[in-house]
């Protein structure tokens, strides 16, 4: 830090190598230069396990931190000073001295129906029976199986451009289905042949927001960062994160949310389903947001499954986190967790 409180030296932004991580850092990295004119900033580009083991299910490969541990490995090792992360990959416990500084404000959250050029201008209820749909995710899946009965669904893995080549190149799927957020910062909006409301699938925690990730002691990176919160962003994930972490839901369990904030009430649905959708919890919950001027006491008090957000009201994160803690009881109370127990071992057994 220089006299005038700005961050002096380089500063080294870790990321994933694939062309949608690379735009996500790129456009961080903007934000930033706005913000700090004189910010000198680096890239540093790698790979993570998420991208190099393609031929197996996320669910399956068992490691939470599929798209993160290269990355935070890095942080550790003062290789780089913060990571750009979708903050769905980034698990609701942290590993020790780290957090994140910065969730900003979020792009559509929903999933997106990308259908084979053949099928051009139909919608999943249109598609033929038995048409093969390809999704990674076993919470689109089992709210899919649900809502379309008519249909099947396959794994399909590999990155954007992985898996829309495969998509496009072979007779395999009718469709996939993609984060909405994804595609539209690739530029690739025209592929969205369907945007799916939560009547039809809820999105995954976190979806569609970018988180910052740093090493809790940089108090000068996580004061730089800080102004890059989107406070309803932030307190919608939040939420959806402190549901998650509940119910000790993973990458490897369907936990589905859908959060809203209308006129100061933060809204958050959350459901737990079986692989094949036949069971399912789902309950909403509301909550009063304050924005009062309350601060912190502690650097640690401030710290909201995995956030740190010392710019916005202590009151309105309390009550946030909250929120998806106790949604996430009246699940359990209702038997989620034998939900979540059968889905899990189904999924390590296939």
């Amino acid at each position: 830090m220089s006299g005038n409180g700005k961050v002096t030296r380089v500063i080294r932004m870790g990321t994933r190598k694939s062309q949608l991580a690379r735009i996500q850092t790129d456009s961080v990295a903007e934000k930033l230069k706005e913000l700090y004119p004189d910010l000198q900033l680096e890239i540093v580009a790698m790979s993570t396990i998420g991208d190099k083991i393609l031929d197996t299910a996320l669910s399956k490969i068992g490691e939470k931190s599929l798209f993160t541990k290269e990355l935070e490995n890095a942080l550790e090792r003062n290789e780089v000073d913060l990571v750009v992360h979708s903050l769905k990959d980034l698990p609701t416990s942290l590993p020790p001295g780290f957090t994140i500084g910065a969730v900003l404000q979020r792009e559509n959250p929903h999933d997106a129906v990308v259908l084979h050029p053949k099928n051009a201008g139909l919608t999943l209820d249109g598609l033929p029976e038995k048409s093969v749909i390809g999704t990674s995710s076993l919470r689109r899946a089992a709210q899919l199986k649900k809502r379309f009965p008519q249909l099947e669904f396959e794994n399909i893995r590999g990155n954007l451009n992985t898996r829309l080549r495969k998509l496009d190149e072979k007779d395999d799927y009718a469709a996939i289905i993609l984060a909405a957020a994804g595609l539209k910062r690739m530029g690739w909006e025209t592929r969205i042949s369907q945007v799916l409301g939560p009547e039809d699938c809820m999105y995954a925690v976190g979806q569609g927001a970018l988180a910052i990730e740093v090493r809790a002691r940089d108090r000068d990176i996580l004061e730089m960062v800080s102004i890059l919160h989107h406070p309803d962003t932030v307190l919608r994930c939040i939420a959806e994160r402190a549901f998650l972490k509940q119910l000790e839901g993973g990458c490897s369990v369907p936990v589905a949310v859908y959060t809203e904030m209308k006129n100061s009430v933060l809204y958050l649905t959350g459901a737990v389903y079986s692989l094949d959708g036949s069971d399912c919890l789902k309950e909403t919950m509301q909550t009063n947001i304050e924005l009062d001027n309350k601060v912190p006491e502690s650097a640690e008090e401030n710290v909201h499954v995995g956030i740190t957000a010392n710019n916005i009201s202590q009151t309105a994160l309390d009550a946030a986190e909250r929120l998806g803690v106790v949604l996430a009881k009246i699940l359990l109370s209702k038997g989620a967790k034998d939900i979540l127990t059968t889905a899990r071992q189904l999924n390590d057994a296939r």
